[in-house]
């Protein structure tokens, strides 16, 4: 297979590379079980050295699209079929981990934040006094928009994102935008405030076991659901991760009839991947993935600072039934995370603590 890498792109080889063999993957050109070429014939077919493969592979592992098996190569472990297929790894609930807390500080850096807060203040004087937009002031939501489309493959209007204070908040939201009939289904375990809302709410709740690589597949084919709310990326308390594949048998799942996905994508930034874990909301092409997420672990939890982005049927859906609701963030910290998304030192916290997060994974190993 000949891959092509383009020299004048701004993004890295590996990346690219990674971009190409997973799309392959998708596509069934390598099935499941099938072993990938060698790194010396992918780095002679697309005129790369051997490194850029081995990034670009170790990317494909770290997906779950592809393991590794000592002195035999590279296997595909993606099912490119419709879901619902029996993990090699399912176990029993009390078998699960739970999540392992690191020694890496998180902490968003105090003087910078200091600094901001000054630099906003003398910027816009009494105009940070003034009342925000409904869905949030359009220089925080502008910001949002940008970072997800760099770094996180979501390509998504300024409108359709929407400033809350919190995740709990903006759950409560979500019930009166996607309506008090549905049946709403939540991981178990999961984070503990998820299923209180929902209760709080007065929803039909179903709770969907899970297995070390998402939600047990028998379950969800089983499930009465009509919103699938998880936590892709190391749901809290497990710890587990969605696989590859098993983040593509949720989207089969929601393309299957007029069924939503809430896609709560809690501390993914701080992922050790060498690349930002894939969000579901970026793979789906049905307009039925809601994508969540907070600054509560990036900045700080004090900022009670959380956003959502809507498929666009909802989110004028959401103008319509809920755009009188005022926005529950102060205009001035809106302005402050929008000037550290801007100036870069929201992104470059992210990456320096990544890369000491990757470094305590190195020493643990």
């Amino acid at each position: 297979m000949k891959y092509i890498i383009d020299t004048k792109s701004h993004t890295p080889a590996y990346q690219q590379l990674y971009l190409q063999v997973r799309e392959d993957i998708i596509k069934g050109i390598y099935p499941v079980g099938s072993k990938l070429p060698s790194k010396r014939t992918v780095a002679l077919d697309s005129n790369t050295s051997t490194v850029t493969v081995e990034h670009a592979y170790s990317l494909l592992i770290d997906e779950g699209y592809v393991e590794a098996r000592e002195r035999s190569g590279f296997f595909v472990i993606f099912r490119a079929d419709d879901g619902f297929v029996t993990s090699r790894f399912q176990s029993p609930i009390h078998e699960l981990p739970q999540v392992s807390h690191t020694n890496t500080p998180t902490d968003f850096p105090f003087s910078v934040l200091a600094k901001t807060m000054r630099k906003v203040i003398s910027d816009y004087g009494e105009g940070m006094l003034e009342r925000s937009s409904n869905l949030g002031v359009f220089e925080l939501r502008e910001a949002i928009r940008v970072y997800l489309a760099q770094n996180r493959g979501i390509l998504a209007d300024t409108d359709q994102i929407i400033i809350g204070s919190g995740s709990e908040y903006l759950y409560t939201l979500l019930v009166e935008l996607l309506g008090r009939d549905k049946i709403y289904a939540i991981e178990s375990p999961s984070y503990k405030k998820i299923e209180q809302v929902y209760t709080a709410s007065d929803v039909q709740l179903e709770k969907l076991p899970l297995s070390h690589d998402g939600i047990d597949s028998n379950a969800l084919k089983g499930s009465n659901a009509d919103v699938l709310h998880i936590s892709p990326y190391r749901s809290y308390p497990s710890g587990v991760t969605a696989t590859a594949s098993k983040r593509h048998e949720y989207l089969n799942w929601a393309n299957k009839g007029v069924r939503y996905i809430i896609e709560d994508d809690f501390e993914s930034e701080f992922s050790v991947s060498r690349k930002h874990e894939e969000t579901l909301f970026s793979h789906s092409f049905c307009d039925n993935v809601i994508y969540m997420n907070t600054f509560s672990k990036t900045v700080s939890p004090s900022f009670r600072i959380g956003y959502m982005v809507l498929p666009k049927e909802l989110a004028a859906s959401y103008k319509q039934k809920l755009g009188f609701f005022s926005c529950t963030v102060p205009t001035y910290i809106q302005l402050v995370l929008a000037e550290l998304i801007n100036n870069g030192d929201f992104e470059r916290h992210i990456n320096r603590v990544r890369r000491n997060k990757r470094k305590e994974a190195s020493l643990i190993k």
